[in-house]
Parts: structure tokens; C-alpha cells; sequence
């Protein structure tokens, strides 16, 4: 296949981030960050309601402290 083809037209991609199962260290602590802390899903549905760029929120949240 040739890779210097383009596509004509607009496609949509769909980029999926499956869960994983992570063993925890063995040692925690309540500081601890572990990987089910983190959700792809628990974020989309955080940012559900935000109209615009999710950088320039922060951008504009930090200048604002």
C-alpha cells in the first residue's frame, strides 16, 4: 500500500483507551496514585458540559489564581 496517499475527504476516527488491570505496588500510602484512579470514561463525563478547549480552561483558570 502506498503510503503517501491522502484521503480526499474528511474521515472520522474513532481512538479507543481501553482499561487495563494494573497490579498496585506493594507499598501504598493515602498519597498514593494508583492507576484506578484514573478513568478515560470518569473524565469524559467530567468534561461532558465543557464548551471549548479543555487546555484553555486550564490556561485560563491558572491565570485567574
Amino acid at each position: 500500500m502506498d503510503s503517501n496517499r491522502r484521503i480526499a475527504s474528511p474521515s472520522k476516527v474513532i481512538v479507543a483507551f481501553p482499561e487495563i488491570e494494573v497490579a498496585p505496588p506493594a507499598k501504598t500510602d493515602e498519597n498514593t496514585l494508583l492507576w484506578s484512579d484514573f478513568s478515560f470514561d470518569k473524565s469524559r463525563q467530567l468534561l461532558k458540559n465543557l464548551k471549548g478547549s479543555l487546555s484553555d480552561e486550564i490556561i485560563s483558570e491558572r491565570r485567574n489564581d
